[in-house]
């Protein structure tokens, strides 16, 4: 079985400082939790970037600073930008992050409820545009499905060459508007994909541990952060980024699955080996 890539969602775009402390905004604070993940485990950052007040942005020069500061205490880490950006932003908008040197960024593979009038637009022609975009660009997509349905589209498009090998799928589960993360789901979700292709989980809320179990397991990869859940256990809030990596860690040693370092990381995944002098 493959080593175990552990991404870390460090802040997201819609978790305040009001629902826990450790929700970086800054720079500054952005690094610190990306160092605090990247020493306890995590190879991959999944990151969004704010400005100072907490409002999330898709700037290419927040992201730029922000990168090239992460970079410098961490410098072999995988940073996966967002282009999911928050809801509203427009598909320019979102795309930014794609303009700096990256190797890896996020692709959400279909249109779901967020609750309330909210909704998270990705339309099959975002899709196509934002896989072409990247291929162009040589950065490594990392699929976000939100429900089956998603899955179905990515191996549509990837039928029809819109799409190219190699896929590496994130199931997204428990977010409200999209599927459940009971195990039955996350079971659905596995066995839609092809064998010879990666996939991560990432569980919202209650279920973030119990599918990173579920995906250590059956050799699968797992994302934990502050931007999917804030509680270390029920009713306990974690301290920080830091202490979701070290709980995936210790459920890992459970079942023999080593950590995976930001090379193995790429490795396992496909990516090209980049020269880190040369990326953000």
């Amino acid at each position: 079985m493959n080593k175990l890539i552990i991404t870390c969602a460090i802040s997201g775009a819609e978790v305040t400082k009001k629902e826990h402390p450790a929700i970086p905004y800054t720079i500054e604070e952005t690094v610190e939790q990306a160092y605090l993940a990247y020493k306890a485990g995590a190879s991959i950052i999944h990151l969004h970037v704010r400005k100072d007040d907490g409002t999330p942005t898709q700037s290419k020069i927040r992201y730029e600073k922000t990168m090239k500061a992460i970079r410098k205490k961490c410098p072999d880490v995988i940073i996966q930008p967002s282009t999911g950006g928050a809801v509203g932003m427009s598909r320019k908008t979102r795309l930014k992050p794609t303009e700096l040197p990256i190797e890896m960024a996020t692709l959400d593979c279909g249109t779901l409820n967020f609750g309330g009038d909210d909704i998270f637009v990705n339309t099959e022609n975002d899709i196509k545009f934002f896989a072409k975009t990247m291929k162009e660009k040589n950065i490594f997509p990392e699929l976000e499905c939100f429900e089956k349905g998603h899955i179905d589209t990515v191996l549509r498009l990837y039928k029809k060459g819109f799409m190219f090998d190699p896929l590496h799928f994130s199931f997204v589960l428990g977010v409200n508007g999209g599927m459940t993360g009971e195990e039955r789901d996350f079971h659905f979700m596995r066995e839609s994909i092809p064998e010879h292709v990666t996939y991560s989980v990432a569980g919202i809320g209650r279920y973030e541990f119990s599918l990173a179990e579920l995906s250590i397991k059956h050799g699968g990869h797992v994302r934990v952060g502050l931007e999917d859940n804030i509680y270390i256990e029920k009713g306990v809030r974690a301290k920080d980024n830091k202490e979701l990596v070290e709980k995936v860690v210790e459920i890992a040693k459970r079942y023999h699955r080593e950590i995976a370092s930001p090379k193995e990381a790429r490795q396992i995944l496909g990516i090209k080996e980049f020269n880190h002098e040369s990326i953000l």
